[in-house]
């Protein structure tokens, strides 16, 4: 995505929306230590008001984070056709502009890797092939594994505040040997041309909640990130590349019938840095029922949600656009439940 020109650089963004600027940076995010005693209790909270938080203390190790950063920019560095001998996506492997099936574009170009061991996908093997000095698997395999250990206790976490019983009906799901997630590296080019636009800022990746049950964010020091407020206000997250972000994902939501809610979140592209996220999504089984639990349930409360599994959940969110409100169709008629 190496641009020489001011013409060629909006010609190639042509597609690829913008909106207008926003100023606000918001600085109440919440923030949980992981060791601190009120962790259980400061999640939940964060969950309920914001569906997003910041998390310190998270004992992975900063190397990891430095190490697998210095490998996906050797990666993304490469010359375009030696990246796309990793592409197209399907959905693993190399993408470039294009988000999805659906015509969703972005100022982006990412892996999607499966962080199941036991299945193996063609793309993401090329990756490591193809470019075995470039892009170390260990690189990769070190931060998921120590970035999963920390998921599982974040998610046990939330269960105790919430009193879930069992304690590990979440983390279990994300354990599972046929747990269905997966990991994404996002680069976002510097775009020195966003001053030709107008005033207006370049879309990197487009509004959307995230699908799974959580998704683990940690990038670098480039602003970029925005969620979205309940009194409708998108808003700028600082950068911290030393801690992680945390987003609740439509599958949480419908576990816990819409007391936690999945938060919309946008990246806006730069004018002169580029910008690296890594994410972790965790998914559960694709033959997992999706449903409130049951120790979450009041006496007498009705489910906002029609069961479904994780395969016609995921199966549907795929054919949407990214900015779509993916749950409406899975919202009971009558119930009330909160739409986005």
């Amino acid at each position: 995505m190496v641009v020489h020109s001011q013409s060629a650089a909006l010609d190639h963004c042509s597609l690829i929306k913008t909106c207008k600027p926003t100023t606000s940076v918001f600085k109440g995010i919440p923030v949980v230590d992981l060791r601190d005693p009120e962790a259980k209790t400061l999640i939940v909270k964060a969950c309920e008001e914001y569906g997003f938080f910041k998390l310190v203390n998270h004992g992975v190790p900063m190397e990891f984070f430095t190490r697998l950063e210095a490998e996906a920019l050797k990666f993304f560095n490469l010359p375009q056709s030696d990246k796309d001998k990793a592409g197209p996506p399907d959905p693993f492997g190399y993408g470039v502009k294009k988000i999805g099936s659906n015509g969703d574009v972005g100022w982006v170009e990412y892996l999607l890797l499966n962080t199941n061991p036991q299945i193996t996908s063609p793309k993401s093997l090329t990756v490591f092939r193809e470019t075995p000095e470039i892009f170390r698997s260990s690189a990769v395999n070190d931060y998921i594994q120590a970035v999963k250990r920390m998921t599982f206790e974040v998610v046990e976490l939330m269960a105790d505040g919430l009193k879930i019983e069992p304690r590990d009906a979440l983390s279990r799901l994300l354990r599972d040997e046929k747990s269905d997630s997966c990991f994404r590296l996002n680069h976002y080019p510097p775009c020195p041309e966003l001053q030709a636009l107008g005033g207006r800022n370049l879309i990197g990746f487009g509004e959307h909640t995230d699908p799974q049950i959580i998704s683990v964010l940690r990038s670098n020091n480039t602003s970029g990130l925005q969620i979205y407020l309940r009194d409708k206000t998108w808003v700028s997250v600082p950068p911290d590349q030393t801690s992680f972000f945390i987003n609740v994902g439509d599958a949480l939501q419908v576990m816990t019938n819409g007391r936690l809610r999945s938060v919309r979140h946008r990246v806006l592209a730069e004018s002169m840095r580029s910008r690296v996220s890594m994410i972790y999504f965790g998914g559960p089984p694709l033959s997992e029922k999706i449903a409130p639990l049951a120790s979450l349930m009041a006496k007498g409360e009705e489910s906002l949600y029609e069961e479904f599994t994780w395969w016609e959940y995921k199966t549907s969110a795929y054919k949407s656009r990214l900015g779509d409100y993916r749950l409406g169709l899975f919202e009971k008629k009558t119930g009330g439940a909160a739409g986005q």
